[in-house]
């Protein structure tokens, strides 16, 4: 094993030649193109043994890489923002093909108006798709959720593709410092692929995407779809176990941040968390119980967990990185339906929205946010979903919209 400081990128292309993809459909996209970048530079030079193809759309790329995965290869290809749109066609496709395959998303803000910098409108617009999600916070984790997908995919029991999910230039382009396990070792806890588990072949012809009339054959295959997505969470948590035993590194489904006499919690995905939890830090010391919850799994979501770990808590925050427009944040959608399984005192779960665009949340909005939750248990009142904007930005906004001729009915939350 060996140490380097690498970027986000970096550590999904060591992911994906640790694992001895065998063949890279791509596409260039900011900001995922350096992976590719990467993994070119390494096969031209001989250190990586391995086929990439660039095509001419992510469109293209998601079907030879559901295909070459139906063939018997182990594959791997990455996308971000419009262009995980362009595939989006694809990605119910392959997945109801059942084949297994690792995507690295980078998260990216979606069009219009234009952005480079992240949010998660891209990657949660797929979370119908089929396709199993892994959200990462750290440059380590993108690394080891690779190696980790390529074990979830290609189980027997699930045989589904994988969308692993950084952040966009807040990991993407960070350096961190990143443990690089040895090929040997990852070899043994992935396993020889499996190439005669319902492959194509020329030898055996066969024929998927037919058309199904009457409704019947076609549900029990969606089914069969839904109750794989779900078996995932058991095979999930013995690929984490087995990769604890090899590397030292736990990732269990719902990371738990100083949640033990938590009264109060903040609830994240992505690098953001990483803001989170120095927030929590800082109100522990100032004396309030807070931690905070990051699920990593988003599907399949993980209720059971999330609704273990919101027992006992009075009042909860789940700060979104994305807006499902005319309803709000799309995460706090999902945790709210966990709160039906919680027998006694569900905790007060409070919507905010931030980070738009890669736009930063401050301590200040998180030490608001916290206040408010304070106020919610005190009053049994709860607050309306809200962004949050500091002072400046919420002036540039009303200005903005003074030009448009329109106005804000109801202000985002200051901090």
């Amino acid at each position: 094993m060996t140490r380097k400081l690498i970027t986000g990128n970096a550590a999904a292309a060591w992911g994906a030649r640790l694992s001895s993809a065998e063949y890279i459909p791509a596409f260039p996209i900011t900001p995922q193109t350096e992976i590719i970048e990467t993994l070119s530079g390494w096969i031209d030079n001989g250190e990586f043994d391995s086929k990439m193809t660039i095509f001419e759309s992510e469109h293209s790329m998601v079907t030879a890489a559901g295909s070459a995965a139906t063939a018997g290869v182990r594959v791997f290809t990455a996308t971000s923002s419009q262009g995980l749109m362009y595939a989006m066609e694809m990605l119910f496709t392959t997945a109801g093909w059942r084949s297994p395959f690792v995507l690295v998303n980078v998260s990216r803000g979606l069009s219009s108006p234009i952005t480079l910098e992240c949010d998660h409108n891209d990657v949660l617009a797929a979370r119908d798709s089929g396709f199993i999600q892994i959200h990462c916070s750290t440059c380590q984790e993108v690394l080891d959720s690779v190696i980790m997908g390529y074990r979830i995919s290609e189980s027997n029991e699930i045989r589904l593709p994988v969308i692993i999910n950084l952040d966009g230039f807040y990991l993407s382009f960070t350096r961190e410092p990143v443990e690089i396990p040895d090929y040997k070792s990852v070899e043994q806890y992935l396993g020889k692929y499996n190439r005669s588990y319902d492959c194509y072949s020329a030898t055996s012809p066969q024929a998927r995407g037919v058309i199904v009339l009457g409704g019947s054959q076609y549900s029990y295959f969606r089914y069969q779809t839904h109750l794989a997505c779900l078996k995932a969470l058991d095979v999930y948590e013995t690929a984490s176990n087995e990769f604890n035993s090899l590397s030292g590194r736990s990732y269990s489904a719902v990371e738990q941040y100083m949640m033990d006499d938590a009264e109060y919690c903040f609830i994240m995905i992505g690098s953001f968390s990483t803001k989170g939890k120095d927030a929590v830090n800082r109100l522990r010391e100032s004396g309030m119980k807070i931690g905070l919850l990051r699920p990593r799994l988003i599907r399949p979501f993980p209720a059971e967990l999330l609704r273990a770990a919101l027992k006992g808590i009075k009042a909860a925050a789940v700060i979104d990185q994305n807006i499902s427009f005319g309803k709000g944040g799309i995460l706090y959608t999902e945790v709210s339906s966990v709160l039906y399984g919680i027998s006694s005192s569900p905790p007060i779960l409070v919507s905010y929205i931030g980070g738009l665009g890669g736009r930063d949340i401050t301590f200040n909005e998180f030490a608001a946010v916290a206040d408010e939750l304070k106020e919610s248990v005190q009053t049994g009142k709860v607050p309306e979903p809200r962004l949050l904007f500091n002072h400046t930005e919420l002036e540039q906004v009303k200005a903005m919209q003074k030009i448009a001729g329109t106005n804000i009915e109801k202000e985002p939350k200051n901090g």
